[in-house]
């Protein structure tokens, strides 16, 4: 495939992809992965952990920008603003237009339903996307350690999670990791 049709599959799989998902890329990154990694090898599975790490560490829209980044690779900057507009296109204008519709039937029965039913089915999608990049960036006994201990905090503790970025960051910087 070459650049400007590989650009062109991505743009479409990521429009599509973040058209169905609830609670943002995030929740379909498993799939993202394997259509970029395994599905094509457009990057390498430590491309798309380094690509994942770098947009954690930096505010603003992660997502958009790591989806850049790998349109970037695909090709180049044409591909990067297709990457980006297909990330955050689609679902602006369903949210746009749910919000509408959303307001306009507050006080329905049927909201309080879906909001039940949708809390549990986003945080699944959370998870499974936390698993897949733990899988991938998890490629020795030192870096699974640090991501066991990394979940063992978050559950055991209230402590803030900047904590253990800011704590795996300096375990880097000082060459343990």
């Amino acid at each position: 495939m070459n650049g400007q049709s590989a650009a062109l599959a991505l743009t479409a799989h990521l429009a599509l992809l973040s058209s169905i998902s609830f609670g943002g890329i995030p929740s379909v990154l498993p799939d993202i992965r394997n259509f970029v990694v395994t599905a094509n090898g457009w990057v390498t599975d430590q491309e798309f952990a380094n690509y994942f790490a770098i947009v954690q560490a930096i505010p603003g829209p992660n997502m958009i920008l790591m989806m850049s980044f790998i349109g970037l690779k695909v090709w180049g900057l044409p591909g990067a603003a297709a990457s980006a507009l297909a990330t955050f296109g689609p679902p602006c204008m369903m949210y746009f237009a749910a919000f509408r519709l959303w307001d306009r039937f507050r006080e329905a029965r049927w909201q309080r339903i879906a909001r039940r039913g949708l809390a549990p089915v986003t945080i699944g999608l959370v998870v499974a996307g936390g698993v897949v990049m733990a899988r991938t960036a998890d490629t020795d006994w030192a870096l699974l350690a640090v991501t066991i201990a990394a979940a063992a905090v978050f559950l055991a503790t209230r402590i803030n999670p900047l904590w253990t970025l800011a704590a795996g960051a300096a375990l880097g910087a000082l060459g343990v990791l």
